[in-house]
């Protein structure tokens, strides 16, 4: 197995084990609404949510435009079709 196979498998894992962890805060959050929690702390758990869930969208992105822009004959299409997501992901 090829070293660039065993770091896609890899980044795999870690976007998996972080997407866990997601899940776990969510989890925490709904506890905490439900034990009417301070809106302070529920809006802190939210805030690392929200960051955890665009660090896994960064690691995404990040190997889905090195796969596509590394590619031979690379067409202005694709180029483009890149671009809006990554726009879509960055608004």
């Amino acid at each position: 197995m090829g070293s660039e196979k065993l770091e896609q498998q890899q980044i795999r894992k870690d976007i998996l084990n972080r997407l866990k962890t997601i899940k776990g805060h969510i989890q925490g959050i709904e506890k905490m609404i439900d034990e009417e929690k301070s809106c302070e702390d529920v809006l802190l758990q939210i805030a690392a949510v929200k960051s955890s869930v665009e660090k896994v969208g960064s690691i995404i992105i990040e190997g889905h435009a090195k796969d596509c822009l590394l590619k031979e004959n690379i067409t202005a299409e694709e180029v483009e079709r890149i671009l809006k997501t990554v726009m879509k992901f960055a608004k």
